[in-house]
């Protein structure tokens, strides 16, 4: 027999009642009977009832084991006692009738149970991650993300794609974020900068003749944690193609995402066809340029109601033309404690309030605002939002470009209090026509909105003729429940209108040439026309396993403080280490 095991703690079924066995792994849960003594004994595989009674030579070592020991135990397969199956189990019809058990690794008093889904400190469980990592629901998540990898390459293959490797010391690079530097000793006062993404490589493979290109790409970018993004690093499946458009993009990658999320969505409905909304409809509907379409609220622009009306606050905002009212419709929110209670939380949000309309028994409107603008326009903006009596109306007002934000929040907002939406399913789509670029108002000039490296729409004679912040980019993105989970666009291949686009967000030729030198040169020497995108590994896997923490769905990832509790990352350098790569620190002071 072997050494450890003949069998995992997952294998064993009724088919093997009457074998003499071995099992290795760890106490799960010990249970004492009053003189029998059971284990739950755990593996990677699964769970299998041991048990032992006085009569059994491994009774008094039952006794001494504690909770996450490393044991082996032998014994015979046999059927449970009448009535005490569990059929939750896959090996519940069966227990082990232990006759020897020998400790393999005796463990200390627990930081944190692992039996058990409770909650924990976030801090305990990533400075003990190896043990949080033993717990179910964490080390299934670990397994699903593996499997949808597993998937994605499956798929990717199927299409014609080939997987390549690129470099991880790489220059520092305009993506948006800070870079990680890393020094270089055989180059003093130099540093390599970590990708934050392979786009430039990526784009240089199309120029070195490959032609459907993918990677499960490692990206790194310095930037302050939030939730829907760790700290440091994360993955993306990473994805360019020669001799395309855009919807060769998107008839590619459409099919392998949505068979991803079948794979692993638990019988809940994907959507197959992915609606296209250009980004200015997405933003009109939904404030949002990665709106959760579970939420069925669609906004709508009610101006013409409030113009000229007795309500003045809006009637004077319309006296400019680039203001616009905005109505946010609610069914059945038309209580006045539910639209007090949305008044308060948009305060919380720092906002003046959020004005309402409700309409009451009889489908009359109801509120201050329907009281000042009187029956006519009160009915007219129900009939337009198609509203009952017991529904309400919400209502933002100003300049759209400062408020749709605010008013996707509120849209959100009454989905989750209302009921809205429906959250047993997986809502995709295409978001379009992104604006190429955007004004600065803290340096005050026009700058990229999204990727620098996109095709603009209408090409060099846009870049040229049009006025920047209307130019529209060959740039798209994939949303899916209110999460971004991939971002891509078709690249702009041509040396002129590269410099051209860069020049207008303030990056005079040489600046271009210095940063991008690699990728401008390939330009010169027959650039194919190419695109592509990258999906956000983390967040698909976080969709997918139904958590909203990336923490949930990783191996050993930071606290919000970017800090690696486990090994103790970042941690000071030696003055060894400092020497030979000529650097001194300068820390700010203390305060």
């Amino acid at each position: 027999m072997h050494r450890y095991r003949s069998h995992t703690c997952g294998a064993l079924r009724e088919s093997e009642i009457g074998e003499t066995v071995r099992l290795s792994g760890w106490c799960h849960v010990i249970r004492d009977h009053g003189g029998v003594l059971f284990i739950d004994l755990r593996d990677h595989y699964g769970l299998t009832q041991c048990v032992a009674d006085k009569d059994s030579a491994a009774f008094s070592g039952f006794e001494k084991v504690r909770s996450e020991w490393v044991v082996r135990i032998d014994g015979k397969v046999r059927r449970r006692p009448e009535g005490t199956a569990n059929a939750e189990l896959p090996t519940g019809q069966i227990e082990i009738y232990a006759s020897e058990i020998e400790v393999l690794g005796p463990a200390a008093e627990l930081p944190l149970p692992v039996a058990g889904e409770q909650e924990y400190p976030e801090d305990i469980r990533l400075k003990y991650r190896f043990l949080d990592l033993r717990r179910e629901k964490l080390h299934q998540n670990i397994m699903t993300r593996g499997a949808v990898v597993d998937s994605m390459r499956k798929r990717m293959k199927e299409q014609g794609f080939f997987e390549f490797q690129t470099p991880i010391l790489t220059a520092s690079s305009p993506e948006g974020a800070r870079d990680f530097l890393v020094p270089s000793r055989i180059h003093p006062g130099k540093f390599y900068a970590l990708p934050q993404a392979p786009q430039q490589y990526k784009q240089l493979l199309m120029m070195s003749g490959f032609d459907r290109y993918f990677q499960i790409a490692p990206c790194f970018r310095d930037e302050d944690p939030r939730a829907d993004r760790l700290p440091g690093e994360f993955y993306q499946l990473d994805v360019e193609m020669s001799f395309v458009t855009q919807d060769d993009v998107f008839a590619a990658m459409e099919p392998v995402i949505t068979g991803v999320f079948e794979d692993f969505a638990k019988g809940k409905p994907v959507t197959r066809n992915w609606p296209r909304i250009p980004f200015a409809e997405a933003v009109r509907k939904y404030g949002s340029d990665k709106p959760d379409l579970r939420n069925k609220i669609v906004m709508q622009e009610v101006s013409e109601h409030f113009r000229g009306s007795g309500f003045k606050v809006f009637a004077r905002m319309l006296e400019d033309p680039k203001n616009q009212v905005w109505a946010i419709p609610g069914t059945g929110g038309g209580s006045r404690a539910f639209c007090d209670r949305m008044n308060s939380w948009a305060q919380g949000e720092g906002q003046p309030g959020l004005g309402y309309i409700m309409w009451r028994e009889g489908g009359e409107g109801a509120g201050p605002l329907a009281n000042n603008i009187g029956p006519e326009r009160t009915a007219a903006i129900r009939d337009q939002l198609g509203l009952k009596e017991g529904d309400a109306a919400f209502f933002v007002a100003g300049d759209p470009e400062k408020f749709w934000k605010f008013a996707g929040l509120a849209r959100t907002k009454l989905g989750e209090e209302l009921n809205l939406i429906d959250k047993d399913r997986f809502e995709l789509a295409w978001i379009v026509d992104f604006p190429m670029y955007e004004y600065d108002e803290e340096n005050k000039k026009v700058d990229f909105s999204h990727n620098p490296f996109s095709m603009p729409q209408g090409g060099l004679d846009a870049l040229k003729s049009q006025d920047p912040l209307t130019i529209k980019a060959f740039q798209y993105d994939i949303a899916c429940n209110g999460y971004e989970i991939a971002s891509g666009g078709i690249r702009n291949h041509k040396p002129e209108a590269m410099v051209k686009a860069f020049e207008i967000a303030g990056y005079g030729e040489q600046e271009v040439v210095d940063r991008f030198g690699g990728m401008y040169r390939a330009f010169q020497y027959g650039a194919p026309p190419h695109g592509g995108m990258a999906a956000g590994l983390d967040r698909i896997v976080m969709l997918l396993c139904g958590t909203n923490n990336l923490r949930e769905i990783s191996l050993f990832p930071m606290n919000q403080q970017a800090m690696d509790l486990l090994m103790g990352a970042p941690s000071e350098a030696t003055p060894k280490q400092l020497k030979e790569l000529h650097i001194r620190t300068n820390l700010p002071a203390k305060g």
